[in-house]
């Protein structure tokens, strides 16, 4: 029987202990194929690179899995991988991840791992964005295994619908044994810049940006953030298509048509 081939990519960069991890699962189950971004591309959303040159360089660091690192985004790196590395093969499934750190609310915008999964949904790929709720080089992601493998399976045995893919949350180790699995929705929150303004040593002055989280609906129970902080690894199908449906007649009897 042929293994299922499974396409792996990231936003931490091809060395990160997040993809280590997800690589070794995603090996007990398929064919793997590895095109990661050579250096951290965290918070890039959505980028493609269209006005310098993509280097790709095979490496060795997985052994005998064809693993390539690619000096473009994660955007960049499925499309690459799709249309020259692997073109004319089937890939059955994408994943990217871990991530190191949570994609919950609107962090999901932002993320470069989910974009490299929605990227594989433009492209018609069934795909999963994994990522944890530890922002440390070195976090713990041992307790995340048998949930990869079991989200991976259900995919590849279920297949996804039509321009989605699956933004998968799961909480800190420190929290103690994860209570289940929840699907959800993307929690109603945002966040709040802060801006922290210097000037160097010629000066000309330049920023740092920071801030914190505002959770819109704090009492909610059925959102990824709600599941994250109550021990439950939150599932959240996600689409690219950013069309307000509810809005279209509003606006058509609003009279803005001509």
């Amino acid at each position: 029987m042929t293994k299922p081939l499974i396409l792996v990519t990231n936003d931490d960069g091809i060395t990160s202990k997040g993809i280590k991890v997800l690589i070794e699962e995603m090996s007990k189950i398929g064919e793997v194929y590895v095109m990661a971004p050579d250096s951290p591309n965290s918070g890039m959303g959505h980028a493609i690179t269209v006005d310098s040159t993509i280097h790709i360089k095979k490496s060795p660091i997985f052994g005998d899995i064809a693993s390539y690192e690619c000096s473009g985004t994660p955007a960049d790196c499925v499309k690459l991988a799709k249309h020259e590395f692997l073109k004319g093969r089937k890939i059955d499934l994408l994943v990217s991840g871990i991530n190191h750190g949570s994609n919950s609310s609107i962090s999901v915008i932002y993320s470069g791992t989910m974009s490299a999964a929605i990227e594989g949904a433009i492209e018609g790929i069934p795909a999963i964005g994994f990522s944890l709720d530890d922002f440390h080089y070195d976090a713990d992601f041992e307790h995340t295994r048998p949930y990869l493998s079991q989200i991976a399976h259900f995919v590849l045995k279920n297949g996804m619908a039509k321009g989605t893919a699956l933004n998968v949350n799961f909480p800190n180790s420190q929290k103690g044994e994860i209570k289940g699995i929840k699907v959800c929705r993307q929690t109603n929150g945002y966040w709040q810049e802060e801006f922290d303004s210097r000037k160097d040593p010629h000066g000309r002055p330049y920023y740092w940006m920071g801030g914190h989280f505002v959770n819109r609906e704090s009492e909610a129970t059925d959102n990824d953030l709600w599941a994250l902080e109550n021990n439950y690894i939150s599932v959240v199908p996600c689409q690219y298509d950013l069309t307000n449906y509810s809005a279209i007649e509003s606006l058509i009897d609003s009279g803005i048509e001509s």
